[in-house]
């Protein structure tokens, strides 16, 4: 895992603009969003799918950036005054804070174009076809029917109460949809898979999705600020539906660890190929911070 993240960091190094390039105080904006921090689990996903199929590193460099690209802008977007309005990210000031509105949201558009810019370079698929459909794929995870669709339900969902199935749709789009993407493009860097491995590699992305939020969930109501890196307890604080407001914390943890077991469960069958796999399942449930 050091090892992917150590490299996923220079490819992102290398994909941002440099700083001193005009103009200047954006690109600055986009570095400070992006580089050194964060623990990069989309991008482990994406590699760890990619050995799976016997995908290039070179290739899943690419995949990998643009799933946290992605990522990336949608934190500097939801931490806006006008969406979660927090003031700590990762922690050091969240990007409006530490240059200001205007840029921020500047940078979330550029950084959602970077991500699209890195995803499109040659070669990522011996079919170009693929490619296509790969570039198709991230733009649903990002929009309506993705990442954006559970913010704004996640939005309105402010004061009230949400049933089980309703908390795990928005956090199916919110959350899950770029997990579930950044293990698919990872899967379509290397060799076509057989029938039925990728409804299986789905299925495990579907459940590490959504334990990596029921987590997070849990990480907010009993960590503190200093070890989250973002402030804690905000969720409820602002009266947030979450799976520990709903379910309780031991509920929740419980519903974590079976979603890692279906998980798990998942992957069987693709034998050692899918070992990173499994492991990121173990980090995302059994991870403290």
């Amino acid at each position: 895992m050091a090892l992917v993240q150590a490299r996923v960091e220079r490819a992102l190094e290398r994909a941002l603009p440099a700083a001193d390039h005009a103009p200047q105080r954006l690109h600055r904006a986009l570095r400070y969003a992006v580089l050194g921090g964060g623990k990069r689990v989309r991008p482990m996903l994406a590699f760890a799918a990619g050995e799976l199929a016997g995908a290039a590193p070179e290739r899943l460099d690419a995949a990998a950036c643009a799933v946290e690209l992605v990522h990336a802008y949608s934190l500097v977007h939801d931490d806006l005054p006008c969406m979660d309005d927090d003031v700590l990210r990762r922690g050091k000031p969240t990007v409006h804070v530490e240059f200001d509105e205007a840029t921020a949201l500047l940078a979330g558009d550029a950084l959602q174009s970077l991500a699209f810019e890195a995803l499109a370079a040659g070669g990522l698929a011996d079919d170009p076809a693929v490619q296509v459909e790969m570039l198709r794929m991230l733009a649903v995870a990002s929009g309506t029917r993705g990442m954006a669709g559970g913010q704004a339900i996640d939005l309105a969902a402010v004061g009230a109460s949400l049933t089980l199935p309703e908390l795990e749709f928005m956090h199916i789009l919110k959350t899950g949809a770029l997990i579930r993407t950044a293990v698919a493009l990872g899967a379509r860097c290397g060799k076509p898979l057989a029938r039925g491995e990728p409804d299986r590699l789905d299925r495990y992305a579907k459940c590490v999705g959504l334990a990596f939020q029921v987590v997070d969930d849990v990480l907010d109501a009993e960590a503190p600020t200093a070890t989250l890196g973002k402030t804690a307890g905000k969720d409820a604080a602002r009266g947030k539906p979450t799976y520990v407001s709903l379910l309780g914390v031991a509920r929740a943890k419980a519903l974590a660890q079976e979603l890692r077991g279906e998980a798990h469960a998942a992957l069987a069958g693709f034998g050692g190929r899918a070992a990173r796999l499994g492991d990121l399942a173990d980090f995302i449930v059994t991870r403290e911070f």
